[in-house]
């Protein structure tokens, strides 16, 4: 595919996905929904790990209201359940871990978008914001999965409805993302924290994001079981040999990765 919405970088096993249309925030039309799923899911089969960020000042400000002609002529149960619905999965599903490199602001199904990743990385400059009651709907773009299960019951209650900006340093403390960095240090964070993720125990990435994702639908029991089969798998691999060799020889491990 010859993307013309995004960037798409693979360099030192780390791929990078870049939404490109500065000019209008990295809003999200159907066209750029299509490139972001086909770009992770290529990625996502030769890199080591998946970076979504945004070009210019925004990292996204989520659906391209400009897009559509009619509000009331805009199917959003059709293009949730067709652009979406593929969009999420393809990172949700990565079998690498993905990072979203949140430069500026995430508004909407663009700040969905960015918690869908593994792990999020904002620039103190950005914010986050479920700006959809705004406009007269709810969080959609996975929203009401993501947000309780990462902020809990009443903070999630409140950005919902008050639709109010959440800095990066406040997402930070909620444990809405992983980390926030200075603006002045945060390219050089999230390529680090990528490179790190890059060079490690990648089926061992994957059993971990299968596990804990999974966790949420399993019992006590169940997640007990699909642990002991993963770590049964993660103990035959040549990187679990390598890790404990390392240990052993007071080293660090040098993976290899799938």
């Amino acid at each position: 595919m010859i993307y013309e919405t995004i960037n798409c970088e693979i360099n030192d096993n780390i791929a990078v996905v870049t939404l490109n249309r500065p000019k209008v925030m990295n809003a999200l039309n159907a066209q750029m929904r299509a490139e972001i799923t086909h770009a992770v899911r290529e990625s996502g089969k030769v890199a080591g790990v998946v970076v979504l960020t945004g070009a210019g000042r925004a990292f996204c400000s989520g659906q391209d209201l400009g897009a559509g002609a009619n509000p009331a002529d805009i199917d959003l149960e059709r293009t949730l359940k067709d652009e979406y619905v593929p969009m999420l999965e393809a990172i949700t599903k990565c079998p690498v871990p993905t990072i979203a490199a949140v430069n500026g602001p995430a508004a909407g199904a663009g700040a969905n978008l960015a918690l869908a990743t593994d792990v999020v990385i904002g620039a103190e400059s950005a914010y986050f914001l479920q700006a959809f009651t705004r406009i007269g709907l709810i969080p959609d773009a996975g929203g009401t999965y993501i947000l309780p299960r990462q902020m809990g019951m009443a903070k999630s209650m409140g950005a919902a409805l008050f639709a109010e900006k959440i800095s990066a340093q406040e997402a930070s403390a909620m444990g809405m993302i992983w980390e926030s960095v200075s603006d002045a240090k945060f390219d050089n964070h999230w390529q680090r924290r990528a490179a790190q993720l890059a060079a490690g125990p990648t089926i061992t990435y994957g059993h971990v994001k299968t596990a804990i994702r999974r966790s949420f639908e399993n019992s006590e029991a169940q997640q007990l079981d699909l642990e002991a089969r993963l770590q049964g798998d993660c103990g035959r691999t040549r990187d679990f040999k390598e890790g404990v060799t390392a240990f052993l020889d007071k080293r660090m491990p040098k993976f290899e990765g799938r």
